[in-house]
């Protein structure tokens, strides 16, 4: 039987092995997933998901899907605006990430909805959430646009689709942006992670996602309207947001 193929960091991989991959991927990195993201972007990261929650305008009483939500940071945000009349899901298709997000949740005192599943196969109702949100997954994910798709589906009419991603730099930062990618960032995830190869997969997985106005083109295409994206740090992540007519 032939199978597709697709992109696993630079290398081409068939299409049936490529959520098999990723899932080592983060099963290895998930006990030191939080420590690395805040050398890695120098704590930015924290303003970049903050400014999503300030984009996605959440009201009490809303109810939100946060997609590859992993260690919750996303959700834990978000259930502070909707409060107790709302409802935040924190899923991902990674066990071990998902464990790390649901310790964290139970550590805060709250009690959220989790749930293991597949951005390509969202196991909710059409027009359920008010506002769904995806950060630094989709890039991981092997068919994008069916899970853009999905997102959409299970959003109310009205509602919004937020995706924070790593994209395109600024053209004359990509030079010292590669350095740090392909030469500190695995020096630093052997360090503190004790694996070099997943951190030098992230930073390929990134060079092949697609760039802001792929990405928008992308949204548009699978039926979200008035899509519009916001450079962050010299374009090394970009916010979209979309919405459902």
């Amino acid at each position: 039987m032939n199978d597709k193929t697709t992109h696993f960091g630079f290398q081409q991989v068939a299409e049936s092995e490529k959520a098999g991959k990723v899932r080592s991927v983060f099963s290895s990195v998930a006990g030191s997933y939080d420590v690395m993201n805040d050398l890695m972007s120098l704590g930015l990261h924290r303003l970049w998901k903050a400014f999503t929650v300030q984009i996605a305008g959440v009201r009490k009483g809303d109810k939100v899907l946060d997609v590859a939500g992993g260690t919750a940071d996303l959700s834990l945000a978000f259930a502070k605006k909707v409060g107790p009349t709302g409802q935040v899901w924190l899923t991902d298709i990674n066990h071990a990430m998902l464990s790390v997000g649901r310790d964290r949740v139970v550590d805060k005192g709250l009690l959220l909805p989790v749930a293991q599943c597949d951005a390509e196969k969202l196991p909710f109702p059409d027009n359920h959430f008010d506002v769904v949100t995806v950060a630094f997954g989709l890039r991981n994910m092997t068919h994008k646009d069916q899970a853009i798709t999905e997102m959409r589906r299970v959003l109310k009419p009205g509602g919004r689709l937020l995706v924070l991603e790593f994209s395109k730099v600024w053209k004359p930062l990509a030079p010292a942006y590669d350095f740090y990618s392909f030469k500190l960032l695995p020096i630093m995830g052997e360090k503190v992670a004790n694996d070099a190869e997943s951190y030098r997969y992230l930073a390929e997985s990134i060079r092949m996602h697609p760039d802001q106005e792929s990405l928008k083109t992308m949204m548009e295409q699978a039926g979200l309207a008035r899509v519009e994206y916001f450079n962050m740090s010299a374009g090394v992540v970009a916010l979209h947001r979309g919405y459902k007519v």
